[in-house]
């Protein structure tokens, strides 16, 4: 299938929008981040959501890196979202997320060789992406290894990630080549 909204180039981006797209493509390594030439059509809309995603790949979180690249190759693998994949399998490596730690993740939070904290935060993703909602026994779960901070923090996450696999596999984003 082909994109439903072509990726932008500098006219139809905008100076700064342009700009982020080539360091991100750049620092991904490939020659057109498609989501990034895709969505800075957005315009400000598009800053805004930058700004938004970013805030769960900075330090200082409840959910550490490595963590969070785990919750997204989750998301990723349940959405079916190969554009996710591709590029969260290429920055949880960067995390210390090993062929093995993703090998697991591919099989679920009762895949054996997960720490309970790991295991409760692969079951939230579960639920959450497959009922939109918690369990009481997942929260429970989750609630003994993060604070309220951390718990909101969690949320945010999943549904950050599952809202960007329906943007892109409703806008048909063409998965990126790389290096």
């Amino acid at each position: 299938m082909s994109a439903r909204i072509t990726p932008g180039r500098l006219r139809r981006l905008g100076p700064v929008n342009w700009a982020v797209w080539k360091v991100v493509s750049l620092v991904s390594g490939t020659p057109d981040a498609h989501l990034f030439s895709t969505l800075g059509r957005a315009g400000g809309t598009y800053r805004g959501w930058l700004h938004f995603g970013a805030t769960f790949l900075r330090p200082g979180g409840r959910i550490s890196r490595h963590e969070t690249e785990l919750v997204i190759l989750r998301v990723a693998h349940l959405r079916g979202c190969d554009y996710e994949m591709d590029h969260h399998a290429r920055l949880g490596r960067r995390a210390g997320v090993t062929p093995g730690h993703l090998a697991r993740v591919l099989s679920g939070p009762d895949a054996p060789g997960w720490s309970p904290r790991h295991r409760a935060l692969l079951a939230g993703v579960d639920d959450l992406i497959t009922t939109k909602n918690l369990a009481e026994g997942t929260w429970s779960a989750l609630a003994a290894h993060l604070d309220e901070r951390g718990l909101i923090e969690f949320v945010l996450l999943v549904g950050q990630y599952d809202m960007l696999a329906t943007t892109i596999d409703t806008l048909r984003i063409e998965r990126d080549t790389f290096r």
